[in-house]
């Protein structure tokens, strides 16, 4: 069966109104598609997998990790860490020195801080010591890390409580702002 050309005129009008139409119904618009799907609280990006290096002079000095960072520029710039953050803190030489874990995590990229809570630990591998507390701020610029809330340190020869402490970094040394403690000093020499 073919068809004459009035046959196939015929079906051709149809078919090309039909794509016409089509193309016609398919325009974008980003303002529609914004009111559609903008949230005022979504973040301006988003990185799964997140590794990031700060060097200095060819050495390592900041390693971080997180599964998921959720930029925000306003009303300040932010990075969010929801799904927990890992920081390895490295010494003038390269060699790591302390690392810092918690649950959730903040960089206010303005202010060069980090803010890090639930279930925070930093530990120094080699002094084998351990700091644990709830909510930690680090300091970019002077490299200090402190908290004002209850802090719990353990050595191989101690354990320490207080509420509040100011370190450096790398978790060399310590001081507790009200410490209470339990010294135990075995000397055997």
């Amino acid at each position: 069966m073919t068809l004459s050309s009035k046959e196939r005129y015929l079906v051709f009008i149809p078919a090309f109104l039909l794509m016409a139409g089509m193309f016609v119904s398919c325009v974008n618009d980003l303002d529609s598609i914004k009111r559609v799907t903008f949230k005022p609280n979504d973040p301006d990006e988003k990185t799964t997998e997140l590794y990031l290096t700060y060097t200095d002079s060819g050495y390592a000095k900041v390693r971080l990790y997180a599964k998921l960072a959720e930029s925000f520029t306003k009303p300040t710039k932010v990075v969010k860490f929801r799904e927990g953050v890992k920081v390895e803190f490295y010494n003038e030489n390269g060699s790591l020195a302390s690392i810092l874990t918690a649950l959730y995590g903040e960089v206010n990229e303005e202010l060069g801080t980090m803010m890090v809570r639930d279930s925070v630990q930093l530990f120094n591998p080699v002094k084998n010591q351990r700091m644990e507390t709830e909510a930690l701020y680090w300091n970019r610029a002077d490299s200090t890390i402190f908290t004002d809330k209850m802090v719990m340190i353990r050595t191989p020869k101690a354990l320490f409580y207080g509420t509040g402490v100011r370190t450096k970094q790398d978790f060399s040394s310590y001081v507790f702002l009200k410490p209470h403690g339990k010294l135990d000093i075995n000397d055997k020499k």
